[in-house]
């Protein structure tokens, strides 16, 4: 179980990190470029969203809405803890 909780953080830490790094990126880019399974991680992103350290919007396109997400500010400040 301990294993599994850091690797949580270190899937978080990715994703805060490449959000702050590409500004905004959609749902499968994100994922792609942090190396995640969809149906596997979907839950840790909904989660951050939750917890407000992302922000998910949601962007009309023709009949489809594609999905992005950007670092919040409670994102950026939990970022600026890890860097530092």
């Amino acid at each position: 179980m301990v294993h599994e909780y850091r690797d949580r953080i270190y899937i978080r830490k990715d994703i805060l990190l490449k959000l702050y790094e590409y500004g905004e990126l959609n749902q499968s880019k994100l994922m792609s470029y942090c190396g995640l399974n969809h149906i596997k991680h979907k839950n840790i992103i909904d989660d951050m969203v939750e917890k407000e350290y992302i922000t998910k919007i949601n962007e009309p396109w023709g009949s489809k809405t594609i999905i992005k997400y950007r670092v919040s500010e409670k994102g950026r400040e939990i970022l600026k803890e890890i860097l530092e």
